[in-house]
């Protein structure tokens, strides 16, 4: 039942609204940071090992039920753009509205009456793989496959590259996807004072600038 649940909670397809968001890579793309797969690969990676492991032990710390009021505030502190804070509350809220439906859970209901305008998406992804009996190591493998996947799939509409050499880069970067998700679920055991705040000072500024931008396919 558990693996069937991260099946669910981690595909494309659950209504969370990420198909809307590409991570950075639509901004990276017209700043000719990513030009082809291999570019695709170290933009995913850079990442992975900053924002991902950030919202990988969010994610973590909320589904080992740690405060989710705490972690919210504490998502903020990690998250210097206001263009990528907006956009995290509002994947938060969509994330939400699907897991309630879901998994419906008096957490996840608490969580929506305190926050109307949306948490963050790693604090409520954490809760509803709680609401669907998974445990911190699946909460953070879902956000590092979605650190990766949302690029990876935005890449493909942005450069018309190859799906299957988009998928290639997936798939070699899996080993490094489950060392972060180990990594991110043992800090969240320490404690929300010991979740990590790597960051990546280039997607802020992007995410700033994609922002501004009067046309764009998508939202960041």
């Amino acid at each position: 039942m558990r693996r069937s649940a991260l099946l669910v909670l981690a595909d494309g397809r659950f209504p969370a609204g990420g198909h809307a968001h590409s991570g950075g890579a639509e901004a990276a793309v017209k700043a000719g940071r990513i030009t082809d797969a291999a570019g695709l690969a170290a933009f995913c990676r850079g990442r992975l090992h900053t924002t991902g492991l950030t919202s990988a032990a969010l994610a973590a710390a909320a589904a080992l039920g740690h405060d989710p009021y705490e972690l919210d505030r504490a998502a903020d502190a990690r998250t210097p753009s206001l263009a990528l804070r907006s956009a995290a509350r509002k994947l938060g809220r969509q994330m939400t509205r699907a897991a309630r439906a879901t998994w419906p859970c008096a957490e996840l209901d608490a969580l929506a009456a305190a926050f109307p305008r949306g948490t963050h998406q790693p604090v409520v992804l954490g809760l509803a793989a709680r609401a669907a009996g998974l445990g911190p190591e699946d909460a953070a493998h879902c956000v590092v496959y979605e650190t990766v996947s949302g690029p990876a799939s935005a890449a493909v509409r942005l450069l018309s590259l190859d799906p299957f050499q988009a998928t290639a880069v997936l798939a070699r970067l899996a080993p490094e996807m489950d060392q972060v998700a180990e990594r991110a679920a043992a800090a969240a055991r320490q404690g929300i004072d010991h979740l990590p705040a790597a960051s990546a000072p280039l997607l802020d500024i992007a995410a700033e600038q994609h922002a501004a931008w009067p046309v764009r396919l998508f939202a960041s």
